[in-house]
């Protein structure tokens, strides 16, 4: 029979403080524990777990990692692996090029995932749903989201059906793995969740947040290589900054990304 791991021994790793209490011995992110209370939980099905946190570790979303509004384990797919090697793929069927990976092997890392965590179950694919800001600001309000890292061909159609996964795409482009791009939806989501960037309306201004591209931004000096900042932003009359930052949002968004004023317009019709 093939060696099946113990789901409790093939837990990923725990990352987040667990405690308040004072220590003299420096914390390791890395160690596996309870999950932590009203923290959203984040699971990553891999291949490579010493890829987490990455990115995810550093900045507002490690603090928030460190302060535990936020979880993050890793599952690694190998562990479930079949044989000597901890096989997780194989050839298509119907011929072609590459591996595929695995139904039975990816299905008993999801059910163990399933158990762990709550949340939807996301795969991250080039076929996918778009990644959109909508989609990130619905994911801050569950409760948490498992993410499946692709790799080779892709996965094994059956298992994306049978546990009803959403597929997301993070553009329209072929990256080696799923690693990177699930770290671009949990940086994404993770930076809305309550307390995470400390200002509320800096959410509020950012691109996306209302359909439209952000406005530019300027800071000192007053004067810079010969190129002043917009007098409207040094003229204290805020009723016209907003204005000429609403102005440039909508010119931007109509020069550079015509689909989204398209849909801008739209909105404005139906309203």
């Amino acid at each position: 029979m093939p060696d099946t791991p113990n789901p409790e021994q093939s837990a990923g790793k725990s990352h987040g403080r667990k405690t308040i209490k004072a220590s003299l011995k420096p914390r390791d992110l890395m160690s596996t524990d309870a999950q932590l209370a009203r923290a959203w939980q984040a699971q990553v099905i891999t291949l490579f777990p010493e890829a987490f946190p990455g990115i995810l570790g550093m900045s507002l979303t490690g603090k928030a990692l460190k302060d535990g509004r936020w979880q993050l384990n890793t599952i690694g797919l190998r562990d479930f692996g079949e044989g000597k090697h901890r096989n997780v793929d194989d050839t298509p069927a119907g011929g072609g090029p590459g591996m595929v990976l695995r139904a039975d092997i990816m299905g008993r890392a999801v059910e163990t995932a399933m158990r762990r965590g709550p949340g939807p179950v996301i795969y991250m694919s080039p076929r996918g749903k778009p990644f959109t800001q909508a989609m990130a600001r619905s994911l801050a309000k569950t409760p948490g989201a498992t993410f499946i890292c692709g790799r080779f061909e892709g996965l094994d159609q059956r298992v994306i059906d049978h546990y009803g996964i959403t597929e997301v795409s993070v553009g329209d482009y072929v990256l080696t793995g799923g690693e990177l791009a699930a770290q671009i939806v949990l940086d994404a989501t993770v930076r809305l969740l309550p307390g995470v960037l400390g200002n509320a309306e800096s959410t509020e201004e950012e691109s996306f947040s209302d359909g439209l591209l952000e406005h530019p931004q300027y800071t000192r000096p007053a004067e810079w290589q010969g190129l002043p900042i917009p007098e409207v932003l040094l003229s204290g009359n805020h009723g016209a900054i907003a204005d000429w930052r609403r102005q440039q949002s909508e010119a931007l968004t109509q020069s550079r990304r015509p689909d989204l004023w398209k849909a801008h317009q739209e909105r404005k019709a139906e309203d």
